[in-house]
């Protein structure tokens, strides 16, 4: 009797260890659905700013593990008067990383990441911490600006080059004064000519400051942001001129303008989201700055075949030589910050 009574009773607690555990799993907090929604002022096929971080992020949804990324949306064609609202449409959602991709939507990003302080928000470009729950971005984009002036200033046949640039701030800065290192260093004789439309998106203008450039003498031209397609088609619309174009996103080389894009970079969005990520498995939400640079695999390059004639072997090894040069070590290129426009 006694013996029944110790084995029941160690049935019941062995019952009871099951249960128990049951209750734990059924408690264990299930992880958070990821979703991402990404703002942006053009489309996603802009051949430009907006298209290199939507490429980033579905490079990055690729190499995740299945199912990471639970939903991801664009918003396109939001000007920062309408960001609001989107975050608000989203959030609501439950979209918990918002990226709003542009420097037009910073008083947005700090408003809205009070509002909704268990939200992830990303936003650039900007070396600023501007909240807990902001991851900033920055592209050190001098690096890419100083490769297109090497090839610029290697090219040119009449010593003149020209920018046409979008604002004086931000990445576009860096670029357009890394440009300005880069021709000097190979060709100090060039003259360079930096304009700026005031304007990211309006290929219009920036067709109309390309033919002005295109008037004055200049035969190898640049410039950034979704803006510099109306500039790739100023140049695109000289056939039988020795004028040619150097391009800050790759996607350009692919356009039946390209045959006029001797080379091009691009931003590499895709380690932004999945640090991103990362980050926001480990319950971190912001407050730091994510550089990209050609060390940490933000920047890619490609030449254009179908201008194997303008790529010289000068040229090719100029390019590949501080390439390599960027890659072993970050921030080389302090100095981009005391070019003067002024002096050129």
């Amino acid at each position: 009797m006694k013996k029944a009574l110790i084995i029941a009773l160690l049935a019941m607690l062995a019952m009871g260890m099951v249960f128990a555990g049951g209750s734990q799993e059924a408690a264990a907090p299930k992880a958070k659905e990821i979703k991402v929604a990404l703002i942006v002022a053009s489309t996603i096929d802009d051949k430009g700013w907006c298209q290199a971080m939507h490429d980033g992020i579905q490079e990055a949804m690729a190499e995740l593990p299945k199912g990471t990324i639970a939903d991801y949306k664009a918003v396109e064609n939001t000007q920062p008067a309408d960001a609001k609202s989107a975050v608000a449409t989203y959030v609501n959602l439950g979209f918990n990383i918002i990226i709003l991709h542009g420097s037009q939507y910073r008083s947005v990003t700090e408003e809205v990441s009070k509002e909704y302080p268990d939200v992830m928000f990303a936003f650039g470009t900007t070396t600023d911490i501007i909240g807990n729950n902001v991851f900033s971005y920055m592209p050190q984009s001098e690096e890419t600006g100083y490769l297109s002036g090497i090839v610029a200033g290697l090219t040119t046949k009449v010593n003149k080059v020209g920018v046409v640039g979008p604002i004086d701030g931000g990445d576009s800065a860096r670029y357009n004064r890394g440009f300005v290192l880069g021709v000097q260093a190979v060709n100090p004789n060039a003259k360079i000519t930096v304009t700026h439309i005031g304007d990211f998106g309006d290929t219009v203008k920036s067709a109309e400051f390309a033919e002005s450039l295109i008037a004055a003498g200049n035969d190898v031209l640049t410039g950034s942001s979704q803006q510099a397609l109306g500039a790739l088609r100023a140049v695109a619309s000289y056939p039988d001129k020795d004028l040619w174009w150097v391009g800050q996103d790759i996607a350009q080389i692919g356009l039946d303008e390209g045959y006029k894009c001797i080379a091009a970079s691009s931003y590499n969005y895709k380690a932004v989201l999945i640090g991103l990520v990362q980050a926001f498995q480990a319950g971190k939400l912001g407050g730091e700055v994510i550089p990209m640079n050609f060390s940490n695999g933000g920047f890619i390059w490609a030449w254009n075949d179908k201008c194997a004639d303008k790529i010289t072997a000068e040229i090719k090894k100029a390019v590949e030589d501080k390439m390599a040069e960027f890659k072993a070590k970050a921030d080389t290129l302090a100095n981009w910050k005391d070019v003067d426009y002024s002096k050129l």
